[in-house]
């Protein structure tokens, strides 16, 4: 039965998401990196600083078979359905809708009979998936206002093109391809959008068969991992511009659109310069400067990450010839307030914040360390244990003072530049305005099992899209 009033957790603004309460639990990706018969699992972390159980596992679900490597899941129903031309304003944010990448099958969980322990109660195998969209390697979830949105890397064959999918919120039955017209779009990884400017944006990584195995050397050389961006009209479905990076940027990967769906700009992470191995974060921008659904849009390199000159030795095999430790941005999130931009340099282990309040005037305001390939930096909760693996995947609180993050990327990928594999933590920053500073009371360490994507409860930074400013 609908409910007679929206959810809750459901907010016309980012202003107003920024005054709820704030999270108790998060839901909490995890990856069974061995070649065994466990399952991947989604858990529960407990959120609350006055409970006995903080930092700490509370509550957790097995997917029905092994081998997913579950990626970037999120909620069936967001915020987004409050925009004036929703079709279902009265859902619930109820649904968690669980991506694996490796096997093509999604999981839909329910959270709301006992939050702490979700429930399985639909499983999408990969052949329908296949059926009735043509496509495989499901990767990132976006509630939308009129369904949910799905990226998936390419096809069943493990070739392209890759694109986006559309799930019906309710029923969770595989609608079909998003695309009517995908011009020269070929790869894909994150999706997102600007509700306010009826335009849809979409980043590149590679197929199935570019990454499934790790970084392939020759294709990296060759720059043959995404370096686009494509624009898309969101109602028409169909294709507009595409924005070319550059052959050397390799990797565009996580999209950042401005909460406020009356700025016409956005945040994009490229991983990796082939003339120097920096990272970097691009700004996307209205040409014209107006917020009309028309125009063209532009480009801009706003911030470069150098690599750092290191031993050889102490790097893995696939660096030590370059003789340098690239920072790897892989994870980029934007507060709701559109002030800071949260940079997660999982090479590095360097995690930044930026103060945005100017999106073409970066100003880098405060950074800490964990992990990293070659200072294995320590978390003050352990200051005997060197870290490996490294800040990855970011999550910030509604109201933009709390922020965690997880250091596992993509099992194969980990392997290579974590040799010694990646044993899977989670961390949390406290922000004032004098910058970040590591939660000592907080650090979850999981035994046997990799972490990823975080969700919290009743929304987050990245999981919500809002029709008003």
């Amino acid at each position: 039965m609908p409910l007679l009033k929206p959810d809750p957790t459901f907010y016309p603004s980012p202003k107003m998401a920024m005054q709820s309460p704030p999270e108790k639990l998060s839901y909490l990706a995890l990856i069974n990196s061995k070649k065994d018969d466990r399952p991947d699992a989604i858990a529960v972390v407990d959120l609350d600083p006055d409970s006995a159980s903080y930092g700490k596992l509370v509550g957790s679900v097995d997917m029905t078979k092994p081998g997913d490597e579950l990626h970037h899941f999120g909620w069936n129903a967001c915020s987004s359905c409050l925009c004036p031309y929703a079709p279902h304003p009265h859902m619930e944010r109820r649904y968690l809708i669980v991506p694996g990448i490796n096997t093509s099958r999604i999981h839909v969980l329910d959270t709301k009979p006992d939050p702490k322990n979700p429930k399985v109660v639909k499983v999408i195998e990969p052949e329908v998936l296949a059926e009735r969209t043509g496509y495989a390697a499901p990767h990132t979830v976006h509630c939308g206002p009129d369904g949910i949105y799905v990226s998936a890397l390419g096809a069943p064959s493990g070739d392209g093109p890759g694109g986006t999918l559309v799930m019906d919120p309710e029923t969770f039955e595989i609608k079909g391809k998003w695309e009517i017209d995908r011009g020269p779009q070929q790869l894909a990884y994150d999706v997102w959008w600007h509700l306010g400017l009826d335009t849809m944006v979409t980043s590149t990584w590679g197929t199935p068969n570019m990454v499934k195995a790790g970084v392939n050397p020759e294709l990296l050389l060759a720059g043959k991992y995404g370096n686009k961006l494509h624009f898309w009209n969101l109602r028409k479905r169909r294709h507009v511009q595409q924005l070319e990076l550059g052959a050397e940027q390799q990797m565009a990967l996580e999209l950042r659109p401005a909460h406020d769906p009356a700025k016409a700009y956005g945040f994009l992470g490229v991983v990796l310069s082939l003339k120097d191995l920096s990272s970097s974060i691009w700004v996307w921008y209205r040409e014209d400067g107006k917020n009309g659904s028309n125009g063209k849009w532009g480009i801009k390199k706003i911030i470069e990450i150098p690599a750092t000159p290191a031993d050889p030795a102490k790097l893995p095999p696939l660096l030590q010839g370059f003789k340098a430790e690239p920072p790897l941005v892989t994870d980029i999130n934007l507060s709701l307030d559109d002030r800071y931009l949260y940079v997660s340099c999982w090479g590095s282990g360097e995690f930044i914040q930026y103060d945005v309040s100017d999106p073409f005037n970066p100003k880098k305001s405060s950074s800490i360390r964990l992990g990293g390939i070659v200072n294995r930096s320590v978390h003050p909760a352990k200051p005997k244990q060197a870290l490996n693996g490294g800040p990855q995947m970011v999550e910030i609180s509604r109201d933009g003072k709390r922020v965690y993050f997880s250091n596992g990327l993509y099992t194969p990928w980990d392997d290579q530049f974590y040799p010694d594999g990646v044993r899977g933590w989670v961390a949390k920053v406290d922000v004032t305005e004098k910058g970040m500073k590591i939660d000592s009371k907080f650090f979850l360490e999981v035994e046997g099992m990799r972490t990823h994507q975080m969700r919290l409860e009743g929304g987050d930074a990245s999981s919500d899209s809002f029709c008003y400013s």
